[in-house]
């Protein structure tokens, strides 16, 4: 895209700008062009770019790439750290009111959708990681799949489990952890939470969504191109360093089907297919996910395709 940026434009109010979509939507590319032309620095917004040393299958923007655009909250969690989206949210907040301190405009930049709910409706504060009772419940889903997780959960804590997905393991593992750590359901303590940051308020949401057939093309290409790339050789030095296999950055797209290829349960083939049908399922949630957003503003292409800068741009003016 060869937007003019020696022009910029102007705000006529202050704003909270979120740029999300299904992974592969160009997100990063329309995020950076924005931050061009509005004075702006980006925070992300993505669960698995929060990690170092996770890096092929990503999509992490270069830093070469950037184009002199600040970039937060990206590449600084140590791997074998469960971050969480209320630790994201915390975080997120003091970086947005460090960028709009200094006068600049913060630009929410990923496809977590939950990241984004909790800084909207931020989380009850839960409890401390019990180690322990996490690694029995990741060998369990590793004997009996995530679906035995969500059943589990669905007699635990009813109302969480119709909530979130049978296959969003990490959310529902946490909601059991929550149960029997404080034998408290986690949807009971939805009334505790505190209210939202005051920018919450001030927030554009602007979604990509583009064709959908060009959309798993260009998944199933990038997925190829991440295994040529030494995804693979990512995962083992990753082991090697003793991140452990049921870690939340190893459990992303890609990674865990690599995890399970080198545990001898699938060949490469089967690891490659496996890897696009999963992140083809994975943007179709997320298209879902922010279908429930009822303040959404919805642009039907790809962020580096011409006119959606301007699209976006038009619609911040009103």
């Amino acid at each position: 895209m060869n937007a003019d940026t020696s022009q910029r434009n102007e705000l006529t109010a202050p704003v909270l700008i979120a740029i999300v979509g299904p992974t592969a939507s160009g997100k990063s590319s329309l995020g950076i062009e924005v931050a061009l032309r509005l004075n702006g620095e980006i925070v992300n917004c993505d669960s698995v770019q929060v990690y170092q040393g996770i890096q092929i299958a990503t999509a992490k923007v270069p830093l070469a790439e950037r184009r002199g655009v600040t970039h937060h909250l990206i590449d600084f969690v140590p791997p074998n750290i469960n971050y969480t989206a209320g630790d994201w949210a915390r975080e997120a907040t003091t970086v947005i009111e460090d960028v709009q301190r200094r006068g600049r405009v913060p630009i929410l930049v990923g496809g977590t959708g939950l990241y984004l709910r909790a800084f909207r409706n931020p989380f009850f504060a839960s409890p401390q990681t019990d180690e322990s009772l996490r690694r029995r419940l990741n060998e369990l889903r590793e004997r009996r799949g995530p679906e035995h997780l969500h059943e589990l959960l669905g007699r635990l804590d009813p109302q969480s489990a119709a909530e979130l997905y049978p296959r969003d393991w990490p959310r529902v593992q946490r909601a059991i952890e929550v149960r029997l750590q404080t034998g408290e359901a986690m949807s009971g303590k939805k009334g505790t939470r505190p209210e939202p940051h005051q920018s919450a308020r001030l927030l554009r949401l602007m979604v990509l969504n583009p064709d959908r057939v060009a959309l798993y093309q260009r998944i199933n290409e990038r997925t190829e191109q991440h295994f040529a790339a030494g995804l693979v050789e990512e995962v083992k030095t990753l082991l090697a360093e003793g991140v452990p296999p049921g870690s939340n950055a190893l459990g992303a797209h890609g990674y865990r089907r690599v995890v399970e290829y080198l545990e001898g349960k699938r060949d490469l083939d089967s690891a490659v297919e496996q890897t696009k049908l999963d992140v083809r399922h994975y943007a179709k949630r997320q298209l879902t996910w922010f279908r429930r957003e009822p303040d959404a503003e919805w642009f039907a292409g790809f962020g580096e395709e011409e006119g959606i800068v301007a699209a976006v741009l038009a619609a911040l003016q009103t």
